[in-house]
C-alpha cells in the first residue's frame, strides 16, 4: 500500500528525481579491467543488501558495447547497464513478495507473438505462413553455432529472451498494482464539485515588480536556513566547481601558408629522388594522373576518392563555379574547406536525374546478402536467365513473377522498389551496381544485373529530367598546427601553471595575458562532461579526489570535437554528500523566491484599507473583476495562472475582504462576490472513475517509486 500511496502522491516530484538520478559516468578499457581484478572491491554496488557482483557487471557493459558498437561511449554504457541491473534487482524482490512466477511457455508464447519473428521469411513455410518449427530450427541452429565457437547470435537471442522474460514479468506485477489503485464515491463527488464549482471575485493586484530589486537583500545565510526547512526541495549530492583556461592546439596563419604550398606541389609532375633506383625520377601530378584512387593513397591525401556523382547545389559555391563549366581535367585550388587545403579535378560530367522508380525481380544465391537460399551461383543465374526471357517484353509477367518469387519488401507490389533518389541511390547502404544501372540507363530500359544480394532483372519504370552532374577527385591535406605552434602554444600553458604555483590567482594572470576564463558549476561524482571541453572524466575524477582542496588547480591535455588542448583547471568550490550548502545552482534557484518572499512582506504593510476601492488608491492599482473561476482552472484574468489565490477564494466568506494573499506574481487581497455551485447528482461514479483512470495512468512512476524506496549503495565512482 505504500506503493500505491507513493504514487498517487508523488506524480510531478518523481518526474524531477528521474532527471537527478541519471548520473554520467566513464571508464576506458584499460582501468575498467584493473577495477574487476582489484581484490579490495568485490561489488559494484548493492540493491536492498544484495550486491551486484563485478564479473556480472563487467560482463553486461561489454555486452552492451558490443551490441551498440560505436554508438556507445564507455560511460554511457556502464551507466545504462547499472540502472538496468538496479532496476531488475529491485523488481525481483518484489516479484517474489507478490508471488508472481513467468515460465518458459509464457516466454515462447510472447516470442512467437512478436511481430518481427511472425513476419520473418525465414520462419515462413511455402503457404507464406509462420511455421513455429522453422522458428525452433534457426535456434538450434545458432545453439551449435555458439558450440562451434560463433557465439554473437546466440547471446544476442539469449538477451532477446531475457528481456522478454522482464517486460512479462514487470506487466504482471504492474497489472497487480494498478488493480489496488482506485478510489471512492466519496472522492468522486469531491472532484465533481472541485471542477465544476464556479466563482466570481473582485481583487486588487501589486506585482512583485513593483518593488526594485535594489531595495531587497537576500544573503547567503537567508538561502542556507530556507534549504534546511525545505529538505526535500534540495537533494544533497557532493559537488564541485572549477574555473579552467583551455589552450587550443590550433595552425597558426604561417601553418596554413606552408599547407597551402605543399598542396599545390602536387598539382604538376615533380622530380624526386628515388632511394630504390639510387636516381632521380618523375613522379605524375595531379594533372596527369587517371587513376585517382591510386594517387589519393600513394600522395597521402587525408580524404579519400568519393566516386559519387554531385549537382551544382551540392558543391562549395567557388568550387561549383569554377569546375562546374570547366572541360574534363580541370583543376581548381588549393582552396581552403571544411579544415583543409584542397585540389579539385573534374574528372566526368554526365547527365543524371534526380530520382528514379525502378522494379526489380531477384534470384539469391548461397553466401550472398542477406540470403537464405541454398542455390549455387550458376543455378541462380541460369533461372534468371530464363526468367528475364519471359519477362523483358511483358509488365504483367513481370509483375506475377515478382510477386511470386520475391522474398524483400517489394513481394505483393509487383517487384516495385519506388523512387530513389540520386543521393539515396549513391550513398553506402544502396548497393552501388544497382543504382549505376537505373541511373545510366533511360527510363523503360530492363536488364539482369548482378549485385551483392544476388542477380536481378532491373526495369526503369520512371526518371525525373536529367540534369547535369559531375563527378570530382579531390587532394586533400588536413590544416593543422605545426610542431614549432604547437610548442609555442605549451610554453604559454605550462607558464600559467607556473604562475599559479607561485601563489598568483588566476584571474590576475588571465587578465594580463587576455585569457578566456570558462566555468564548470556544480559537476557532481559521476559526471563525465566538463562544459565547453565535452567528456574529460579526468577532469572530473581530479576535482573529488579526498586531498583536494578549493584553490588546488592542476593541469591536462585534452581533445574535444576533434581538436587537442591543454588546460588549467582551479577548483572554485565544494559541497559534500548530504550536507545542504549553498552552491551556485541553489542559490539561482532560491534567490528569486527569496525576494518575491520579502517583497511580499514589504507589499502587505501598503496593502491597507477598510475596502478594495481605499486599498487599490492606496497603491495606485485599480480593483480588478474575476468571472466563472475554478479550481481545477486557477487563471486570473490579466494575471495569469494562481493557484494559492484562487485556493483562497474557495475558502473565505462571501463579500468579504480578505488579508493579503502571497501569489506567483505578486500579493493579492480579494473579495469573493459570487461561489457557485454545481447542481447535485444522483451518482458520482463518473468521476470516480475518471479518478480511477488517472491514477492507474501513473503506473509509469512504478520503477521510480521502487527505486526511491530502495537502500542502493552506488560505488561506481570507485572505477580508475
Amino acid at each position: 500500500m505504500a506503493i500505491l500511496s507513493k504514487i498517487r502522491d508523488r506524480s510531478m516530484f518523481l518526474i524531477l528525481i528521474v532527471g537527478l538520478a541519471l548520473f554520467s559516468f566513464v571508464l576506458n578499457p584499460k582501468s575498467i579491467q584493473e577495477f574487476f581484478s582489484s581484490s579490495k572491491i568485490n561489488s559494484v554496488g548493492e540493491v536492498n543488501g544484495e550486491s551486484i557482483d563485478r564479473e556480472e557487471f563487467v560482463s553486461e557493459v561489454e555486452a552492451y558495447k558490443s551490441q551498440r558498437g560505436r554508438g556507445a561511449t564507455q560511460m554511457q554504457a556502464v551507466n545504462t547497464v547499472w540502472n538496468s541491473l538496479v532496476s531488475e534487482k529491485i523488481f525481483l524482490s518484489q516479484l517474489e513478495k507478490a508471488g508472481i512466477v513467468v515460465g518458459e511457455k509464457d516466454i515462447w508464447d510472447a516470442m512467437v507473438n512478436l511481430p518481427e519473428i511472425q513476419n520473418s521469411p525465414l520462419f515462413k513455410n511455402e503457404a507464406n505462413l509462420f511455421d513455429e518449427e522453422k522458428l525452433k530450427e534457426y535456434i538450434a541452429n545458432m545453439k551449435d553455432d555458439a558450440e562451434a565457437g560463433n557465439t554473437q547470435a546466440w547471446l544476442s537471442w539469449l538477451a532477446t529472451e531475457k528481456q522478454i522474460k522482464q517486460n512479462l514479468e514487470r506487466q504482471a506485477y504492474t497489472s497487480l498494482v494498478t488493480a489496488g489503485l482506485g478510489a471512492s464515491l466519496k472522492e468522486g463527488e469531491r472532484d465533481y464539485f472541485f471542477t465544476n464549482t464556479k466563482m466570481d471575485a473582485q481583487f486588487v493586484f501589486v506585482p512583485y515588480s513593483k518593488i526594485p530589486d535594489s531595495l531587497v537583500r537576500v544573503t547567503k545565510e537567508d538561502v542556507q536556513n530556507y534549504i534546511e526547512k525545505n529538505p526535500k526541495r534540495f537533494k544533497a549530492e557532493a559537488t564541485r566547481s572549477l574555473k579552467y583556461v583551455k589552450f587550443d592546439i590550433l595552425p597558426s596563419k604561417e601553418d596554413e601558408e606552408e599547407i597551402k604550398k605543399e598542396v599545390a606541389k602536387y598539382i604538376d609532375d615533380r622530380e624526386e629522388y628515388s632511394n630504390a633506383t639510387k636516381s632521380t625520377v618523375t613522379v605524375p601530378g595531379f594533372k596527369n594522373a587517371t587513376d585517382y584512387k591510386q594517387f589519393l593513397d600513394d600522395n597521402g591525401s587525408d580524404l579519400g576518392f568519393d566516386d559519387t556523382y554531385k549537382y551544382k547545389n551540392e558543391l562549395p559555391t567557388e568550387l561549383a563555379e569554377a569546375l562546374f563549366d570547366g572541360n574534363v581535367g580541370d583543376i581548381y585550388g588549393p582552396y581552403k574547406d571544411k579544415g583543409y587545403f584542397k585540389l579539385s579535378k573534374l574528372v566526368e560530367v554526365v547527365q543524371l536525374p534526380d530520382s528514379v522508380k525502378s522494379s526489380h525481380i531477384i534470384v539469391p544465391y548461397a553466401g550472398a546478402q542477406r540470403s537464405t537460399s541454398t542455390k549455387t551461383k550458376e543455378e541462380a543465374k541460369k533461372i534468371i536467365d530464363s526468367i528475364y526471357t519471359l519477362v523483358k517484353n511483358d509488365t504483367k509477367k513481370f509483375e506475377e513473377i515478382a510477386n511470386e518469387i520475391n522474398s524483400d519488401g517489394t513481394k505483393g507490389k509487383g517487384g516495385e522498389i519506388g523512387w530513389v533518389r540520386k543521393n539515396q541511390a549513391f550513398s553506402p547502404s544502396f548497393d552501388r551496381d544497382f543504382a549505376n544501372f537505373i541511373y545510366k540507363n533511360k527510363e523503360g530500359s530492363i536488364g539482369i544485373v548482378e549485385t551483392g544480394f544476388g542477380y536481378h532483372i532491373i526495369r526503369v519504370d520512371e526518371q525525373t529530367a536529367p540534369v547535369k552532374a559531375v563527378k570530382i577527385a579531390t587532394f586533400a591535406r588536413l590544416i593543422e598546427a605545426s610542431e614549432a605552434t604547437e610548442q609555442h602554444i605549451y610554453e604559454k600553458y605550462q607558464t600559467l601553471a607556473a604562475s599559479l604555483d607561485e601563489g598568483k590567482l588566476l584571474e590576475d594572470v588571465a587578465k594580463e595575458n587576455n585569457y578566456k576564463i570558462q566555468s564548470a558549476l556544480n559537476l557532481k561524482e559521476l559526471d563525465e562532461n566538463v562544459p565547453g571541453l565535452g567528456a574529460q572524466r579526468p577532469i572530473v575524477k581530479w576535482a573529488f579526489e579526498e586531498d583536494r582542496n578549493v584553490g588546488d588547480f592542476k593541469g591536462f591535455d585534452v581533445e574535444y570535437q576533434g581538436k587537442r588542448g591543454y588546460v588549467v583547471a582551479v577548483l572554485t568550490e565544494k559541497t559534500d554528500k548530504d550536507k545542504l550548502t549553498v552552491s551556485t545552482d541553489i542559490l539561482i534557484r532560491v534567490r528569486p523566491e527569496l525576494m518575491n518572499k520579502k517583497k511580499a512582506a514589504l507589499l502587505k504593510k501598503k496593502l491597507k484599507g477598510g475596502t478594495l476601492a481605499e486599498i487599490a488608491k492606496n497603491n495606485n492599482e485599480t480593483v480588478r473583476t474575476a468571472s466563472m473561476v475554478t479550481l481545477a482552472s486557477p487563471l486570473l484574468p490579466g494575471v495569469g495562472n494562481e493557484p494559492a489565490v484562487v485556493g483562497a477564494m474557495s475558502a473565505i466568506k462571501l463579500n468579504q475582504v480578505s488579508d493579503a494573499i502571497e501569489g506567483e506574481k505578486g500579493v493579492f487581497v480579494i473579495k469573493v462576490t459570487k461561489r457557485e455551485e454545481p447542481v447535485k447528482l444522483d451518482n458520482y461514479d463518473n468521476f470516480r472513475k475518471r479518478i480511477v483512470t488517472q491514477l492507474q495512468g501513473r503506473t509509469y512512476l512504478l520503477n521510480q517509486v521502487l527505486r526511491e524506496s530502495a537502500d542502493i549503495v552506488d560505488n561506481r565512482a570507485k572505477f580508475n
